[in-house]
């Protein structure tokens, strides 16, 4: 029995050191992974803290209390109670949190585990909230620093290994949406039909897979447009009808929705290599919006933080109006799926997380996250 017990912690601490010898070595003075890097582009369902550093308004920021008060007891400028979608997919692939790109105390080090893009009230479009987000090209143009400053750093053959091995994340679109639903003389969609415009803002997106396509990436992640036409901002934006879904947005996500994976699809018959997860994260955000206790949470359609009918004014923290002016907070912010009037809880997002990670095809297809990072 004893010999037993004996054998057993020997295989343990042999497989941990194996698995910590996986993750890090040291090569001269460069911190170098075999884990499979993981990059993020999108919008404020992933800004990590990059808006921290941009010169913008209070609105695009959250760099205030409530919000980072429940897993790091302060603000960081993610745009929830804790922990957003890419925190737990790194966890889940064994990486560390991924630093946003604008974070001063970065070095290539970092960059090795992957680097975080995304800017809260980012489009596709560069007309999409102007002057006061990172919009997706910005953020290629990003990447690709990034991309030169490892490859002067580690040398080609290891960049590309890096670069090759990635898992490339993109959540972005929803802002091209809801942007010119909330200011109606946006004058790119004004000059477009619904068909062109949604054409425009997936026709960005291809560029940009393409263009970190063409640097090594092949694995790529993806999340469609989630049910934002029913966030607790968007049901109180008809006074007649409060608490019933905005259908001009409706339509212009739906119609996002149906033809963005075709475009994926595409993709993959034209790019050798191309590998993709795209998660429904439309029908996710839908059966929790209209089935809340199914996924133990008691309110599905009322914000945590906010003011106003189902707290969808956006004053959390008193983004907009200042602190002065006040805000409500809930006293359980795990019964709420939204933390403020459009975005969700850490609750919420470790339970996408893990859709996304290891959901069924049906869920997230063809592959989904894991079996991306597993792919050499």
């Amino acid at each position: 029995m004893k010999s037993s017990r004996l054998v057993s912690v020997f295989l343990f601490v042999y497989a941990t050191i194996l698995s910590i010898g996986s993750i890090i070595c040291k090569d001269s003075n460069n911190l170098v992974t075999n884990q499979a890097a993981l990059f993020v582009f999108g919008d404020s369902l992933f800004d990590a803290g990059n808006n921290n550093y941009i010169d913008t308004f209070s609105r695009f920021r959250a760099n205030l209390w409530p919000y980072g008060q429940t897993t790091f007891k302060n603000p960081t400028g993610r745009i929830s109670d804790g922990r957003l979608i890419p925190d737990f997919l790194a966890e889940y692939a064994w990486l560390p949190l991924i630093p946003p790109n604008l974070q001063p105390s970065n070095g290539n080090n970092q960059f090795t585990y992957g680097v975080n893009f995304a800017s809260g009230g980012a489009g596709a479009l560069v007309g999409t909230f102007p002057g006061m987000v990172i919009n997706l090209e910005t953020q290629l143009n990003n990447f690709k620093n990034v991309e030169k400053s490892l490859r002067s750093e580690l040398g080609e053959s290891e960049a590309k290994r890096i670069f090759s091995r990635a898992v490339y994340l993109f959540h972005i679109g929803a802002n091209d949406y809801i942007y010119p639903s909330l200011f109606a003389n946006s004058s790119t969609s004004q000059s477009n039909s619904k068909e062109n415009y949604s054409g425009l803002v997936i026709g960005n997106i291809t560029i940009a897979i393409k263009e970190v396509y063409k640097i090594g990436g092949r694995k790529f992640g993806f999340l469609n447009l989630g049910a934002y036409d029913c966030a607790p901002a968007s049901l109180i934006i008809d006074r007649t009808k409060i608490g019933s879904c905005f259908k001009p947005l409706t339509e212009l996500m739906n119609l996002h929705n149906k033809k963005f994976p075709n475009v994926l699809r595409q993709l993959e018959h034209e790019l050798s290599g191309f590998r993709y997860a795209l998660h429904d994260y439309h029908a996710s955000l839908s059966e929790r919006i209209n089935n809340p206790s199914k996924y133990e949470f008691k309110e599905g359609k009322k914000a945590c933080c906010g003011t106003g009918p189902l707290r969808g004014i956006n004053t959390c923290g008193g983004r907009v109006l200042g602190p002065a002016q006040g805000y409500e907070l809930c006293e359980n912010v795990t019964d709420y799926l939204f933390f403020d009037s459009f975005h969700l809880t850490e609750k919420a997002h470790r339970q996408i997380a893990e859709l996304i990670w290891s959901g069924p095809s049906n869920v997230t297809g063809p592959y989904n996250l894991k079996t991306l990072f597993e792919l050499k």
